[in-house]
């Protein structure tokens, strides 16, 4: 049966920059067909429903005043396997680097450059994760889902999940329409390795194939020298979204600056690191109440010493100012403020 919270639930546990705010209600389910009878009863209640993952991508900025709901849905099955890829349907409360070191191990390619991204699989789903050339959302097949007006199960398909940079159907036109409860994904039994980005371009000197894992161990390497321990530092990975700007800006600003880090999206736009851009403002090891740029890691914003969510928000809010002020150019969270 779902575990129910009737009294203000601290939500400290459930998100990882650590913010001790209270949920009026807080439910975990193990089933789709536990979460269809409980949406049916929350709906007669006309209560404000709000469901989360592991917590990773979230700032609580005050209590929430209504029910939090988690999935506990934890089941790994391989759908189909082919001579050059596989699928496998994930439960949407799966660790989603559990996920990651299974396929690794089984040298599935596609999903090892996403390795140790905090959170769980229903929430890869929605906010399109990405990492070192990679995006979530090239592997899915499906989402599986259900509406939350009506308890009503659907599956949609990747080409309907609208997905961008950090961006899908369920964090725009749908969102808080739908809980994800499943996702299938399609992994490659052959070698397909993206090895473009950062210190990863030294593997493809090292070996001219690596497998999955040991993609997976160098990314894992790579993160743990970049960013903090959410057990030891409060945080919610990266904070910013890598701004896209137009070829004539990074043109101005490498007549500015030197060897300006970039990456191209098309013949008329590229990406610039948000923590370059942060770095060049000086914000990097800076405080603000109890919060902190990441001394290691400028993108990464912390809880240093017991920080309120308005220390964070308005952290965040004075480096987007002095982006702007200096580059012109607007750098938006990536972030969800509750």
């Amino acid at each position: 049966m779902a575990f129910i919270q009737k009294h203000q639930y601290s939500l400290r546990n459930h998100n990882t920059f650590g913010i001790d705010v209270r949920a009026e209600q807080f439910i975990s389910y193990d089933t789709v067909e536990e979460l269809v009878s409980i949406l049916q009863e929350l709906r007669a209640q006309g209560k404000r429903i709000l469901q989360i993952g592991g917590g990773s991508n979230l700032l609580f900025t005050k209590d929430f005043p209504g029910v939090i709901l988690h999935s506990n849905i934890q089941f790994l099955e391989y759908v189909s396997r082919g001579s050059t890829e596989i699928l496998v349907r994930v439960g949407s409360g799966v660790v989603w680097d559990d996920f990651c070191a299974e396929m690794a191990r089984k040298n599935y390619y596609g999903s090892e450059n996403l390795s140790y991204i905090p959170g769980e699989v229903g929430a890869s789903a929605v906010q399109n994760i990405g990492a070192y050339g990679v995006e979530v959302g090239s592997i899915i097949k499906e989402v599986e889902t259900v509406e939350i007006a009506t308890g009503t199960p659907r599956v949609f398909q990747a080409s309907e999940c609208e997905y961008g940079y950090r961006d899908s159907i369920f964090k725009n036109r749908l969102r808080g329409q739908y809980i994800v409860t499943a996702v299938v994904y399609r992994l490659s039994t052959i070698p397909q390795v993206h090895l473009e980005y950062g210190q990863l371009k030294d593997l493809r000197a090292k070996e001219e194939t690596p497998t999955a894992q040991t993609i997976r161990d160098a990314v894992i390497a790579i993160r743990r020298t970049k960013l903090p321990e959410p057990c030891e530092l409060g945080s919610a990975g990266s904070f910013f979204k890598n701004p896209v700007v137009p070829l004539e800006k990074y043109r101005q600003l490498c007549a500015e600056y030197k060897d300006v880090p970039h990456y191209v999206v098309s013949e008329d736009s590229i990406k610039i690191p948000a923590a370059w851009l942060i770095e060049q403002c000086g914000w990097k090891g800076k405080t603000h109440g109890g919060a902190a740029v990441y001394e290691k890691q400028p993108l990464i914003l912390v809880n240093q010493h017991h920080a309120t969510p308005q220390d964070i928000v308005e952290l965040a809010s004075l480096i987007q100012q002095s982006v702007q002020d200096k580059f012109q150019i607007q750098i938006l969270p990536e972030v969800n403020y509750i």
